[in-house]
């Protein structure tokens, strides 16, 4: 018999290889436009301006927006996640950049091979893993700050639950994704993912398009990089 799914394997249990195959219309195409109030062209643009030729992309999704914002040149990318079948999709969607591949819980240590990146994107993650919105995205930032160059940018996106307008289509999206573990976000608040930011880079920027937070953060403080060499 199959052992119960953990909190973290339910947030992406959902995303299959036939799932995936539809990801694109249904998350990015009616989803994004019709419930969520944020049109992917918006996700689109927080890439074109911060993703770089040396990047990490934590939480990979279906590859789109990588595949539609990396340039031509020369590239160094790394995929990371948790989920098996999103690696091998989004990679496939993105092999001529021979991209490396890290399977990974980003809710605990992580440890990658090589240099640091320039940019580390992290996109619609955030609101599928378990806990409340401050606690998970300042670990996840925790463990990926040791792998951002220090004039590096770390970016992305997460759907909120509270203390926004919701419209009424969203709000029953999001209890029914949130009964069945595929989101964790039902307190997940804008004051949250500001905190975190705040205390963690010298700047950052949010802004709230529908019910989806776009962040960006650059610059480590100095006593956030002393707590992670262990200093503090």
């Amino acid at each position: 018999m199959k052992a119960e799914l953990t909190d973290v394997e339910r947030g992406y249990a959902v995303y299959t290889r036939r799932s995936l195959s539809i990801y694109d219309r249904f998350v990015l195409g009616f989803l994004n436009q019709a419930v969520w109030k944020c049109p992917t062209e918006e996700l689109l643009t927080l890439y074109r301006a911060h993703i770089s030729t040396n990047h990490l992309e934590a939480g990979v999704g279906s590859g789109f927006f990588l595949e539609k914002t990396l340039p031509e040149s020369e590239v160094r990318l790394a995929l990371l996640d948790a989920n098996r079948d999103c690696l091998e999709y989004a990679a496939a969607r993105v092999e001529k950049f021979r991209p490396e591949i890290h399977q990974e819980n980003i809710l605990e240590s992580i440890e990658l091979p090589g240099a640091g990146f320039d940019s580390i994107g992290l996109n619609y993650v955030l609101h599928c893993l378990p806990g409340n919105l401050e606690t998970k995205a300042g670990l996840v930032i925790d463990h990926l700050a040791p792998y951002l160059h220090e004039k590096g940018t770390l970016f992305g996106s997460t759907i909120l639950g509270t203390e926004i307008q919701i419209p009424w289509l969203a709000r029953v999206m999001m209890k029914r994704f949130n009964t069945k573990g595929i989101f964790s976000n039902e307190n997940d608040s804008l004051g949250a993912i500001m905190e975190v930011l705040s205390s963690r880079f010298k700047t950052f920027n949010v802004e709230v398009q529908g019910c989806v937070v776009l962040f960006w953060g650059k610059g480590l403080r100095d006593g956030f990089q002393r707590r992670l060499k262990g200093l503090e």
